[in-house]
Formats: C-alpha cells, structure tokens, sequence
C-alpha cells in the first residue's frame, strides 16, 4: 500500500517547522512546499530548505512569485517600514494581501497533481499577527473551494486542509516541537533581518517568538541583532 501523501506549506519559520514535523509524525509522506515571494525576510528561504532536509521531506519545490510588483505590504513594498511591535492598530501593515489564497491554490494543484489528498498549514489565530487569511473561517472556505474547483467533486474523493496550530498559543507549540525533535534554532520568523540575517528583536513575529520561548520556560535560541 502506498504510504498516504501531504503537502506541508514550509516558510521556515516556526509554526511552518512544527506542521512538518506534526504531518511526519502522522506518518505523511511529506512534499514541502516554499514561496520565495519578494519577502525582504528571505532569509527564511534558507532556514525552509534545512528543516525540510532535517524532517526528511521527500522534496521541497521553492515557487518564485515576485509580489513585490504590487507591493501593499511591508514585507513585499520597500516603500513601508516594519513596525515594531505594538505600533501597529487593526490589520498590520506586515499583512501581505491574500497570501495564504494564493500559497494554498499552489499548494492544491501540486496535492492533486501527486494524488495527495491532505495539505498542512501552519496558521494560528491565538499568538498571531492578526492577519484574516489565519483565521478557522478562511481555512474552512478555503477546504470548500478547493474541493469544488478540482476534481474531487466529480471523482468522489476530497482534499482536507489541516491546521494542527489553530487553537494553540506559542508556548504550546513551541514545546509539542520540541517533543517532536524540532531544534528551533534553524528556523527563521523576524519579518525584518539585518544583512546577516539575525532577527531584528522588534517586530510583532520577533515579539510572539520571544514570549513564547518565556512562557515555555525554554531557553530562546534565536540569533538576533546587536541592535535588539
């Protein structure tokens, strides 16, 4: 019997690392999924390709989509600052605009293209940015668009979006990765890196990471800036 097939949506951050390791220890025949999107914290673009050889996905496909050509995000627009944690009201301006739409339309096609029925998101809406493309509703929709715009409406089978972090607050994730062997030092979350690649230590992620690393009574191994 062929060993059952997910598509992990990888950014190299932490919540992504922990869905792996959630669908490897599942039993998941793992394909790792990365978007190299313009992001300026590209740097998680390195850390995605090590957790996916650490957990021995069975490959790893780095899609290159350049959002940067209409910007509207200050992770995408040179023209808009990373705020520091806090500053920001509302919706932050570190939202990309439907993001998590475009990765999981990928991540769909590619699941359907290898028979794969099941695909991993490492989206959260308890310790998170506030971003409406995290939320239990979006991923709901999202599963009852995926399943009628494919060929799984017409051939009596279905795709199933999993988000095993949804209800969890960092510290809880943090330690079932650890539990599942995850050395969180080779992934990568500050939206704003210096040029070497050490988290900025002021960022709302850097900020979740930090307190989450607290709350766990475990010891923080993220590299961070002089500057922090």
């Amino acid at each position: 019997m062929d060993k059952k097939k997910a598509v992990v949506l990888l950014s190299g951050g932490l919540d992504s690392a922990t869905c792996l390791a959630i669908a490897k220890s599942e039993g998941y025949e793992c394909h790792a999924l990365t978007f190299d999107y313009g992001q300026r914290h590209d740097t998680e673009l390195a850390s995605a390709k090590v957790i996916a050889e650490k957990f021995g996905a069975f490959d790893n496909i780095s899609i290159k989509i350049d959002l940067t050509k209409w910007g509207g995000s200050a992770l995408t627009s040179s023209s808009i600052d990373v705020p520091d944690a806090g500053e920001t009201k509302g919706i932050p301006v570190t939202y990309v605009p439907a993001r998590n739409t475009i990765f999981l339309s990928f991540a769909v096609a590619w699941a359907e293209t290898l028979g794969a029925r099941d695909i991993f998101i490492g989206v959260n809406s308890v310790d998170y940015s506030g971003y409406p493309d995290c939320r239990p509703q979006f991923i709901e929709a999202f599963e009852k668009c995926a399943n009628l715009g494919t060929k799984a409406t017409d051939e009596g089978w279905a795709f199933k979006i999993h988000a095993p972090l949804q209800s969890k607050n960092k510290a809880e994730i943090i330690k079932m990765g650890t539990g599942l062997g995850i050395d969180y030092s080779i992934t990568h979350s500050c939206y704003n890196p210096d040029n070497k690649g050490s988290a900025c230590g002021k960022c709302d992620s850097c900020e979740l990471r930090r307190k989450g690393f607290e709350e766990a009574d475990m010891p923080d191994p993220t590299k961070y800036s002089a500057k922090a």
